[in-house]
């Protein structure tokens, strides 16, 4: 299934996961948005719009908002005026990745596209301590106690740093198994 989309003044023809570069999109890294504006969809049944498609839709995911390639715009007068001006540009683009395209959606018309919000949704990370985490924590405990009673058997000091740094390392090579 594929469709006809407008958005910033131009028309995009898409599939579900093409990626495209478009007109700059007030939207972050991440977000999931929908664009209302769909011209034509064409599949099993193709339809096209009068000018829009009522309840269809197409959702994509930013990917980046990037810079396009620099465009010259030079302006030579010639004969008696003998003037040159030279300007260059380069457009704010946002390069998006379809997601899905829906037909059959409740969606505001008046709007020509809205975020809907963050498009990968990450497990929040739980913090707890594993029996193998207390027991390095109690260990380090008891070598800085032996540390500040001063006990001649030690001959080293070790700094608070170094048995941190320690713990960190463990708990990494714990990590990578």
């Amino acid at each position: 299934m594929f469709a006809v989309f407008k958005t910033g003044g131009k028309q995009y023809k898409v599939k579900s996961g093409d990626i495209l570069s478009v007109e700059k999109l007030v939207a972050e890294l991440g977000d999931k948005v929908r664009f209302n504006e769909v011209l034509a969809l064409g599949g099993n049944k193709p339809s096209i719009g009068t000018p829009l498609i009522s309840g269809a839709c197409i959702e994509a995911e930013i990917l980046n908002q990037t810079k396009g390639k620099k465009v010259i715009h030079f302006v030579k007068r010639r004969r008696k005026h003998s003037s040159q001006r030279k300007k260059g540009h380069r457009q704010d683009l946002t390069i998006l990745k379809v997601l899905d395209i829906k037909s059959d959606q409740k969606i505001d018309e008046k709007i020509s596209f809205e975020v809907l919000g963050k498009a990968s949704k990450e497990p929040k990370k739980v913090t707890t301590k594993s029996k193998d985490d207390q027991s390095l924590s109690n260990s380090v405990k008891k070598t800085e106690k032996k540390l500040a009673s001063g006990n001649p058997k030690l001959k080293k000091t070790v700094d608070k740093k170094d048995l941190s740094n320690n713990e960190n390392q463990k708990n990494s090579a714990k990590k990578s198994k």
